[in-house]
């Protein structure tokens, strides 16, 4: 509750401060480049305000909605014992899901659909958003190619929406909703969506021209697939009754973890995350859609904690839109890779990470636009002019990023924002350090 209306204060005081404006229901920040949109209306915060007050956690609403019956005791009990002898995997799952979780199910209880659906991920993928699995089904929700295209998931060699949690849930669901119409229960459209429509289809007809039942346990449906409900249902058991299995589930504040933020143009994950004042780690845990280190699509967007978008937009304002932003460089068939990577001051390896690039003994095998640090005029002066105030850190063993803004008078996020990699400190690395109360 505090922390919502907290962050409600923040989003108020930055409205007065910043030159921003409300547009439609988000809110739109203003005024300078690149353009942030949030995605959650102040109406849904005041609604916010209210359900959190009723309820006390986002477990507590998944626990309200489960509706799913027993399809197979006995299956649902086995797999109750094989979890609760390796409670470690469930919890690595559950604390996995608390990025996501709030999102789904808000998703899942627009649509009046039962709360055990926003489990799925946990038998799919254990909440993984990099998890792919042998038929190269990927991300939490584990679509395969052709599905997730069928349900608009774009996948290029820049983006992969079955990767996008926002994308890929939106999908999940709309697939669902489909195979629930089509088959007339949530058991038979959990099972379509584990086997294929067809696969249950066919176990369906076998079974109405032998005359027997057409439950769910009585389909003669793959092993994978007999298992997959009772899984889900040994998860929502287990999940009612946490401690009895070892498992430590913590409160999740009922709340948004996560807000989106549209970006002008391409930029740099690595930048993007200092920015926000996160850890690489961190922040593609929350952006695992793109391909390469490039946040690029047809529209570019990232989420972003909701704690830390009024970092984000501090710093990008304060250092500048042109030193984080990409262009676009047309290489020529023929031309050298190397030659391009000095040209931008960047190194091979980071080339061959930020783009998908083709090569032929060391030369473009066609010719294709890649992106490259910008290096125009004023992202240089601003280069120079933070380059005759910055000082340089060797780092010596035991040194961390606290003791080390208390040292040079900084603030730890800006020592992030001048570094490409903090995550572990190496002796020996130089670090730049900002000027102080920058």
């Amino acid at each position: 509750m505090i922390a919502s209306r907290c962050l409600l204060a923040c989003l108020f005081s930055g409205l007065l401060a910043g030159g921003q404006a409300l547009a439609g229901n988000e809110l739109v920040m203003s005024g300078f480049a690149p353009e942030l949109k949030i995605s959650y209306s102040l109406d849904s915060w005041n609604g916010l305000v209210t359900s959190t007050i009723e309820q006390g956690d986002v477990w507590e609403r998944v626990r309200g909605g489960f509706r799913l019956e027993e399809v197979n005791p006995d299956l649902t009990r086995q797999h109750e014992a094989w979890f609760n002898k390796r409670a470690d995997h469930l919890q690595r799952a559950i604390d996995r899901s608390r990025l996501y979780l709030y999102h789904i199910v808000e998703e899942v209880e627009k649509r009046g659909m039962p709360t055990e659906i926003a489990l799925l991920p946990m038998i799919e993928s254990a909440f993984n958003p990099m998890a792919l699995s042998p038929r190269q089904a990927s991300g939490i929700w584990q679509f395969i190619p052709s599905t997730g295209r069928v349900f608009g998931l774009q996948q290029n060699a820049w983006y992969d929406g079955r990767r996008d949690v926002l994308a890929a849930t939106r999908a999940a669901l709309d697939y669902l909703e489909t195979l629930h119409r089509q088959f007339g229960s949530w058991e038979l459209a959990l099972a379509a969506y584990n086997c294929g429509e067809g696969c249950l289809a066919r176990a369906i007809a076998r079974n109405k021209a032998q005359g027997r039942s057409l439950r769910y346990a009585d389909l003669g449906l793959p092993t994978e697939t007999r298992h997959y409900v009772p899984k889900l249902l040994a998860v929502r058991n287990i999940l009612q009754n946490p401690e009895q299995a070892g498992i430590a589930l913590q409160t999740l504040a009922n709340e948004p973890y996560f807000m989106q933020v549209s970006i002008n143009g391409p930029m740099a994950t690595h930048q993007a995350a200092r920015l926000a004042g996160m850890s690489f780690e961190e922040f593609v845990a929350l952006n695992p859609a793109y391909q390469r280190r490039v946040i690029h699509s047809d529209a570019p967007t990232l989420l972003l904690p909701a704690d830390k978008v009024e970092t984000f937009n501090l710093n990008l304002r304060k250092k500048g839109s042109d030193r984080h932003t990409l262009q676009v460089y047309n290489g020529r068939k023929g031309e050298s890779a190397s030659r391009i990577a000095e040209k931008f001051g960047v190194t091979m390896q980071w080339l061959k990470e930020h783009n998908p690039i083709q090569l032929s003994r060391g030369k473009l095998a066609a010719s294709q636009s890649l992106y490259v640090p910008r290096s125009a005029g004023t992202a240089r002066q601003a280069q120079a002019k933070e380059a005759s105030t910055t000082r340089t850190h060797t780092v010596r063993k035991g040194d961390t990023l606290a003791e080390l803004a208390r040292k040079y008078d900084v603030r730890i996020s800006d020592i992030r924002l001048y570094n490409d990699n903090t995550d572990s400190l190496t002796p020996g690395v130089k670090l730049n350090i900002p000027p102080a109360n920058s």
